[in-house]
């Protein structure tokens, strides 16, 4: 399956687009501040960008707050030490969540440089096991 191309605002306001990470492998994780999985993954994800980035490989976080949350969002980005690009449209109901059929978080998809989806959600130990077997 092609992965669908979405545009969403960074933490500074500018637009993101998923298709700009085209030939590399992209783990689209979506999350919240408030879901404590999802935190609790947080270093699972850290340690999984840590080891591959090097290997063609980067995360584009996709926040599921609302606007009312946006410090909050902006908070847990720093204290989960998340270097990678983080982007919300800070809806009630995020347009790049609808389009992957995300209704519950933490979740992902792993996309290949081609922009195929190539697996979904990965977490912890199962992501690492996957990135090995990734050429590169």
């Amino acid at each position: 399956m092609l992965s669908p191309d979405f545009i969403q605002p960074d933490v500074h306001g500018k637009p993101v687009k998923l298709s700009d990470f085209k030939g590399k492998y992209v783990l689209v994780d979506f999350w919240a501040s408030w879901c404590g999985p999802c935190r609790e993954e947080n270093p699972n994800v850290l340690m999984a960008y840590e080891r591959y980035k090097h290997k063609n490989f980067t995360v584009l976080s996709v926040s599921i707050d609302v606007l009312r949350d946006k410090e909050k969002w902006l908070k847990a980005v720093k204290e989960d030490k998340l270097p990678w690009i983080q982007v919300s449209d800070l809806k009630k109901e995020n347009e790049a969540a609808k389009l992957y059929g995300v209704t519950t978080i933490p979740a992902n998809v792993l996309i290949d440089p081609s922009g195929k989806v190539i697996a979904k959600d990965l977490k912890g130990k199962a992501l690492l096991e996957m990135l090995a077997t990734l050429p590169g």
